[in-house]
């Protein structure tokens, strides 16, 4: 095959080029989805945490006001941990998640400029994160619930 054979794409480019760039630039898309699907695993992991500790927490409060139970401090500690570590586990995902995807959106702007991919394609917003971020405030709000007892889950 000659050079005009599978020449054809836009600014001179050869067609094994353009194919390239193209796979270069889904790659880009397939590390996003990558890092959205680890985000989904620690949000399954702290809310199972803090689902799990708000319960222990409130069973407990409530045999304590109903009197069948005295002094359940310990269960409502180890509630309140586990809800902790779950928030805590949550945010570090969180921002670990934001790292990486601002480091990924440089790293395709810098191979954008170098014309190594097309900056055809955008990056919408991660319906993950903002999942994440909404579970955050949940949790924040069930500790303030568990340790004040009051709205909206007190």
């Amino acid at each position: 095959m000659t050079d005009q054979a599978i020449a054809g794409a836009p600014g001179g480019e050869s067609r094994p080029v353009e194919l390239a760039s193209r796979r270069t630039g889904m790659s880009f898309q397939r590390t996003r989805m990558s890092a959205d699907r680890t985000l989904m695993s620690v949000i399954r992991t702290a809310l199972s945490l803090i689902s799990f500790g708000f319960t222990i927490a409130k069973v407990f409060q409530k045999l304590q006001e109903a009197g069948h139970i005295a002094g359940a401090e310990s269960p409502r500690n180890f509630g309140l941990s586990l809800v902790v570590v779950g928030i805590l586990m949550l945010f570090v995902g969180i921002v670990y998640h934001i790292q990486f995807m601002l480091g990924l959106r440089h790293e395709r702007k810098a191979m954008v400029g170098a014309g190594l991919v097309h900056g055809q394609s955008v990056f919408p917003p991660s319906l993950t994160l903002i999942t994440a971020l909404i579970l955050l405030l949940i949790g924040i709000t069930a500790v303030v619930s568990i340790v004040f007892q009051v709205w909206p889950f007190g």
